[in-house]
């Protein structure tokens, strides 16, 4: 496998390059190139979350005007960041709202990522200061004790969450917590570290009612298991790899989300991401690449070497240039390909396995 990684390696960088615009706006797949299938979904958007781990590729890489060019583009651009600190679901390449569903994490996880690469290069912090003040400051506006005081959608944009129902989603709020932890560490903010002490407060309690994570919790839960649980242990490591909550959740995951070796969104996802002749037809959801991925580091993280590289492995069998969004058991549904995410997810997970 050694020459497939190296050479996946190398089109992974020129994927982020092709989805990074010259006005710095980072888009989720870029669909005016050759190589993009025209049956596939058009991603010609900016989702910040999707970003934000470009923002961590791109510090590896040491590919820095990518990040400075993509935090110019949410202050000069993107609508509503300056008049709020937060950011919505999708954005178009010119910064208008796409749809202005709130994710918590598209602030949390952005503002987490920049305050890691600002840590990282101290002489450049002033450079972000007033997006790390401001995007902090937003989230705490609209966090209420325990739950967000606005409506919140979920990162895979397929549930809500209700003020009047005190409800929220793990991700979302796991990102925010290492979002506001790192931005009270450059800046020290007693509202910072208060609202995450929170926010962690009522994440692990509500995990420990059940001995382990999961998708959402509040006055209505919703059991099932999602894969996004695995960003509690990485990137935002809120528990220690150790600890039995982590354990088990991960066991749930492997459980109830696994099969053949492929990690999917959550129990009865069906979204399968093909669009032709305007008639979509569900046949059922694949497996996704970048969570494979995911998973490899968080089980190289546990002391699990072995299994972490068959889930690294998997999703490269079944490629071979572009990682799509989704690898489906049949030749009929058509995946978004290349998605930057899962290639950007690639080049994290080589790094952490310490394959690169």
């Amino acid at each position: 496998m050694k020459g497939k990684i190296e050479y996946l390696i190398e089109i992974s960088k020129k994927i982020i390059i092709d989805c990074c615009l010259e006005n710095g706006a980072i888009v989720a797949a870029n669909p005016t190139k050759n190589y993009y299938p025209k049956e596939a979904k058009n991603y010609f958007y900016v989702w910040p979350r999707d970003a934000s781990f470009v923002v961590m590729a791109a510090e590896m890489l040491k590919m820095d005007n990518i990040i400075e060019h993509f935090i110019e583009w949410v202050r000069e651009r993107a609508e509503g960041w300056n008049e709020t600190g937060l950011l919505y679901e999708k954005y178009t390449p010119n910064g208008l709202l796409a749809l202005n569903r709130f994710q918590p994490d598209q602030t949390g996880s952005l503002l987490f990522a920049v305050c890691n690469y600002c840590s990282h290069k101290p002489t450049i912090r002033e450079n972000y200061k007033e997006f790390i003040l401001h995007s902090a400051d937003g989230i705490c506006k609209v966090w209420n004790n325990d739950h967000f005081s606005i409506i919140t959608n979920d990162l895979w944009e397929e549930r809500l969450t209700f003020p009047d129902l005190k409800d929220n989603f793990n991700y979302s709020l796991a990102s925010c917590i290492s979002g506001l932890s790192s931005a009270y560490q450059l800046y020290p903010d007693e509202k910072y570290i208060n609202t995450a002490s929170k926010m962690k407060e009522v994440l692990i309690q509500n995990a420990e009612r059940r001995g382990h994570f999961f998708r959402s919790f509040g006055e209505i839960d919703d059991e099932r298991i999602d894969a996004s649980l695995l960003g509690i242990v990485w990137p935002f490591n809120i528990i220690d790899t150790d600890n039995k909550l982590a354990i088990t959740t991960i066991q749930e995951i492997e459980q109830r989300l696994v099969r053949d070796m492929g990690v999917h969104r959550y129990e009865h996802d069906d979204y399968d991401g093909w669009m032709h002749n305007t008639i979509h037809r569900n046949k059922g959801a694949g497996f996704w690449p970048l969570l494979n991925f995911w998973m490899s580091i968080v089980l190289y993280k546990m002391g699990n070497r072995e299994k972490a590289i068959q889930y690294f492995n998997t999703p490269l069998l079944k490629v071979d240039k572009y990682i799509p969004e989704q690898i489906f058991n049949n030749n009929i549904q058509k995946s978004v390909s290349p998605l930057c995410w899962s290639h950007t997810m690639y080049l994290l997970a080589s790094k952490e396995l310490e394959i690169i």
